[in-house]
């Protein structure tokens, strides 16, 4: 594959210059699952603020699949619609006009060998007219059970291999299977199509501006290094907290749960990114071998009875006003085991965070919506304080603030002022929006664009997808036996609060306790 084909070379710049945009090549995008709310709240606006933004090539092009009698004018105006209300940045008609240019609609189910012939037909017009030089992605913004029959549709119909002078991609939503054997299966339909370099995994949350800040905090800067060990780190919490429900996901969230939706993916890679040793260089090889350290050193906890809480939100107050609980919510069984609440307690062997534990956790309907990394400092071993004098004083953190308030916190104790030795707590802080004029992108702006530029650093391999489902399926099968054996079932937590008492209890019992962010 040519550097041409991927990304737009500036003559009068050095192509290996991050701090200057990049711009992609020819190409266009194939949307499978247009009319779901992934593709118009997130994947539609994104493309459009890509163009806005002047990173996509003019000829760029997308051809939206469903089952819909829809012409290309008609998918037009879906885009629009999803444009309009859900873009980060300002509508300029002239950005609108030469985009929409590029769009297309093909009709159809994904078995249907029709619509599939329509749709290479399609694509080839597309070559010819937009100059997309046979260079297409195919994002598969669909439920995990059609992805065979779309991959397999693509092989069958030669649209998979864009032959020597140009690329075809493949790009999935999580979850990556549901258990290990899934996961490996779900790998095993995509490699016999595409190569690994050709298959892009999208975790979302790893195309955060904070997430990515993370490696920038981490190695580019001598005061964190020398303390970021078990020397010095007592833990490291992990939260993930939305203060909405499940609202109309019942179908997909019933039998999935909070740790399958959320710990197995996106908390997994937080902690591999704050606990990865130093990478060679921040290419995709690199960063991948290190977090597949991380991972393939994880130690659960002998007692996960202990070490893990699941818990499911009842009735309560959020956000002003009067909730139902999960059990009641429309489409969920009363008698339903799912968690929409769970905290696992991870350990990591190796030299640096022997002893440090890893506490993860998420939730639905919760406090409020926030996602944060904590380091937490071990306490000073002599404080020549009184106990009166540092009443308040708590352990140092380094709060790493991922949404929605994007920044970096440091917690340390001060003198307060006076005549008296008064020590309080205070916070040191860090604002995204207060320190850089440019507005954070969108996560799915910066991943749309790699996977068009074919630069797969932020996306996971199928290698880390298996080593999340090795950690996580041992605890899911704790909670499928307690199940089983009728020896336990979820707690219960009031919709508004912070969790279930067993969570607070799963620290408790080392001394610890969860931050209320």
């Amino acid at each position: 594959m040519s550097q041409s084909n991927s990304e737009y070379v500036n003559p009068l710049r050095d192509p290996q210059d991050r701090r200057l945009p990049r711009i992609a090549g020819p190409c266009g995008l194939v949307l499978f699952g247009v009319t779901g709310d992934l593709s118009r709240k997130k994947i539609m606006p994104a493309i459009y603020d890509l163009a806005n933004r002047g990173l996509l090539p003019p000829g760029f092009s997308l051809v939206g699949f469903a089952r819909r009698d829809w012409a290309d004018q008609d998918f037009a105006q879906v885009v629009h619609d999803s444009v309009k209300a859900y873009a980060r940045t300002e509508f300029r008609e002239e950005v609108w006009k030469q985009l929409a240019e590029g769009f297309r609609f093909v009709p159809g189910n994904f078995d249907d060998d029709v619509a599939f012939d329509q749709l290479r037909r399609t694509i080839q017009e597309l070559d010819e007219v937009r100059g997309t030089d046979g260079n297409h992605a195919f994002y598969l913004a669909i439920p995990p059970g059609f992805f065979g029959t779309v991959v397999d549709q693509l092989k069958e119909h030669g649209l998979a291999d864009g032959g020597a002078d140009s690329w075809r991609r493949v790009v999935v939503e999580k979850p990556f299977g549901h258990d290990l054997e899934s996961a490996r299966e779900l790998n095993g339909i995509l490699a016999g199509v595409f190569e690994s370099g050709s298959i892009f995994r999208i975790d979302h949350y790893l195309g955060k501006e904070t997430v990515q800040n993370i490696l920038a905090m981490r190695f580019a800067n001598t005061m964190f290094e020398p303390i970021w060990n078990s020397n010095y780190v007592d833990h490291v919490q992990i939260t993930m907290a939305e203060d909405g429900g499940i609202g109309g996901r019942a179908g997909y969230y019933d039998g999935i749960g909070a740790a399958r939706d959320v710990i197995q993916n996106h908390l997994l890679q937080l902690m591999s990114l704050v606990a990865m040793e130093e990478p060679t260089s921040f290419d995709a090889e690199s960063l991948r071998i290190e977090k597949q350290k991380v991972l393939s050193s994880v130690v659960l906890p002998r007692r996960l009875d202990l070490t893990t809480a699941r818990a499911q939100y009842a009735e309560g107050w959020a956000g002003g006003e009067k909730v139902a609980g999960f059990l009641e919510e429309e489409g969920i069984a009363k008698s339903s085991t799912t968690e929409t609440y769970a905290a696992v307690t991870l350990n990591i062997a190796t030299r640096r965070w022997a002893g440090v534990p890893f506490y993860l956790r998420t939730g639905k309907r919760l406090g409020r919506r926030v996602t944060e990394v904590a380091v937490v400092f071990k306490k000073a071993p002599h404080q020549p304080f009184s106990a009166s004098s540092t009443e308040d004083l708590t352990q140092n953190a380094l709060v790493i603030r991922i949404q929605p308030d994007e920044g970096v916190t440091l917690r340390f104790g001060s003198k307060v002022p006076g005549t008296a030795m008064e020590i309080r707590d205070v916070n040191m802080d860090f604002a995204y929006g207060g320190s850089f004029t440019e507005s954070s992108p969108e996560a799915y702006e910066r991943l749309i664009l790699d996977v068009l530029l074919g630069d797969p650093p932020l996306f996971p391999r199928h290698e880390e997808v298996e080593l999340s489902w090795k950690i996580l399926d041992p605890i899911l099968e704790h909670w499928a036996k307690q199940d089983a054996a009728g020896k336990g079932k979820p707690d219960e937590y009031e919709s508004g609060t912070w969790g279930p008492p067993s969570a607070d209890a799963m620290l408790a019992r080392d001394g610890r306790v969860w931050r209320r962010p």
